[in-house]
């Protein structure tokens, strides 16, 4: 059983390097190819993002077709970008444990598609600064059916109200540093992201996540700073950040983080 976890997170994980790779040139209208005709999510098939020469069916095989293809297009010889076996394995991984750890197939399901656009919103993120409202809001409305149907172990009433403050947090602080600096120091995506992890994780797992991932994304851009890596701006996405913190207190358990959390404020 847990074999045919690995196999559709692979299968899944396969499909989000196609929208990690292709969702932000859609959105910023840079997905037109050379023979001029619009790519999109299902058109055309995988193909060499360099010379555009189409894949054959071996070498969409996840993982597999990567390490065929000795991370190299058989036609132009490119480099093929490690994010495709990368994200095809953190999927299968995902997957696997969310089979390992539910109760049930919904449950598991329902986790195992949470892991998933987690996993494609962090990539896109830090990639391109880009948190698409096409996988935040799904991600927020998945949340809220999943707990009306009993699959996230909180109330639908918390659920809502997980959204509803977690986008009222992030909008608040935001707010607040435009006001003082006269500078944009976060995107509305952020605020949507934080709101469907509220759904899904409820309204007192929002404060451990943001502490979380607040630390988390500190420590790396000092990392970065140190390195002279930052990006131009000197900006860090929080959204990986805000990602990783969601799906390491799902990890967790409902009240892991939680318990965690008020120990260390009591030390």
């Amino acid at each position: 059983m847990m074999g045919l976890w690995v196999l559709g997170g692979l299968i899944v994980g396969s499909f989000l390097s196609v929208v990690v790779h292709r969702l932000p040139k859609m959105l910023t209208q840079e997905n037109t190819l050379r023979n001029g005709q619009q790519a999109n999510l299902w058109w055309p098939g995988s193909h060499c993002p360099l010379c555009e020469s189409p894949l054959r069916w071996w070498d969409n095989l996840p993982l597999l077709g990567f390490a065929l293809q000795r991370g190299q297009c058989r036609r132009c010889g490119g480099a093929i970008a490690w994010r495709y076996p990368l994200l095809e394995l953190s999927t299968a991984l995902a997957w696997l444990f969310c089979g390992w750890q539910a109760v049930g197939l919904p449950n598991a399901l329902a986790w195992a598609l949470f892991s998933s656009a987690l996993l494609a919103l962090a990539w896109i993120d830090w990639e391109t600064l880009y948190l698409p409202a096409e996988l935040t809001q799904p991600l927020l409305w998945g949340g809220l059916i999943a707990a009306e149907f009993h699959l996230t172990g909180i109330a639908l009433s918390d659920a809502l109200w997980g959204a509803v403050l977690g986008y009222g947090v992030l909008w608040v602080v935001a707010t607040g540093f435009v006001l003082l600096t006269g500078k944009e120091g976060m995107g509305a995506g952020d605020f949507k992201l934080l709101a469907a992890l509220g759904a899904w994780l409820g309204p007192l797992n929002l404060l451990p996540l943001l502490l979380l991932a607040s630390l988390a994304g500190a420590g790396v851009g000092l990392c970065l700073r140190a390195r002279s890596q930052l990006r131009e701006g000197g900006y860090v996405p929080f959204g990986p950040f805000l990602a990783v913190a969601g799906w390491l207190i799902h990890a967790l358990g409902p009240t892991g983080m939680q318990r965690f959390f008020w120990r260390f404020l009591g030390a």
